[in-house]
């Protein structure tokens, strides 16, 4: 676009600016006061708290599991909203969705009438293996996966409608099924996209809160995760908790920048 053809910026009606700026300042307020408010004389004297680490710790593990189980649903499933035909497929999209929309202690409650040892499955797994989900670690991945997994869905899906499916017709005329192209073609086309939703899935799961002590619980080591540390230490060290607050800001940040390409992309978006 030459110069000639870019809108002059004089010409933007203030009406437009004025709620635009507003809104940025919004957005960003919050984040400056807690860089400001950020106990830095004491970071890493904080950090080395053995309660911190183990919240950090497990924080690190149970979102990377997480991760990993919205990858091995995720993908099958978004390759089946992208590229096949059955009745009902806009209704198991909006399924999909849910989470994305649904409160965190819903999520939490709905689990527990699942999984709780009581509930729709918990039962029949508590009677049947002796295995009690509720207030364990599993139970962490199990609520960070619930609430992730739409994230990765939508990020592959809209991967899987741009890439070129001349590809797959190509591979199948060599002779290759549909599950080697899917394997051979599929994935290594959506590859980008496929990163991109994995890293979401997992910032989303690492500051996964509202399900997580609703279904998990806050046991230091086992369930109390970065986010439930946070919201322990503002009762009694709120610099404790800026600083953890911090640390996952810090980690948000460093995954968008990752993503930088992913937003100004068609991938997201899922646009032709």
């Amino acid at each position: 676009m030459s110069t000639r053809d870019a809108p002059a910026l004089g010409r933007v009606p203030v009406t437009l600016v004025l709620p635009s700026a507003a809104g940025l300042l919004l957005l960003l307020l919050p984040l400056v006061g807690l860089l400001l408010r950020a106990p830095w004389g004491t970071f890493l004297e904080r950090l080395g708290d053995p309660a911190i680490r183990d919240a950090l710790r497990l924080s690190l593990v149970t979102s990377t599991v997480a991760a990993a189980v919205c990858l091995v649903l995720g993908v099958p499933l978004a390759w089946l909203l992208a590229r096949t035909e059955f009745r009902g497929r806009s209704v198991v999209r909006a399924l999909v969705n849910v989470p994305l929309v649904l409160p965190p202690v819903v999520g939490g409650v709905a689990l527990l009438m699942a999984f709780g040892r009581r509930g729709v499955v918990g039962q029949w797994l508590d009677d049947a293996f002796g295995v009690t989900l509720p207030f364990t670690t599993a139970a962490v991945v199990l609520a960070q996966a619930f609430v992730a997994l739409p994230f990765l869905v939508m990020s592959v899906e809209g991967a899987l409608r741009t890439a070129d499916r001349r590809y797959d017709e190509v591979a199948a005329t060599l002779g290759a099924s549909r599950l080697v192209a899917f394997w051979r073609v599929t994935l290594p086309l959506a590859g980008p996209g496929i990163a991109a939703g994995a890293a979401l899935a997992w910032a989303r799961a690492l500051g996964e809160f509202g399900a997580t002590i609703t279904f998990a619980g806050s046991v230091p080591g086992v369930t109390r995760t970065m986010p439930l540390e946070i919201y322990g230490a503002m009762q009694s060290d709120p610099d404790t908790a800026i600083m953890l607050s911090v640390i996952l800001l810090g980690i948000s940040v460093a995954v968008l920048v990752a993503l930088r390409s992913s937003w100004t992309g068609r991938a997201w978006a899922g646009q032709p």
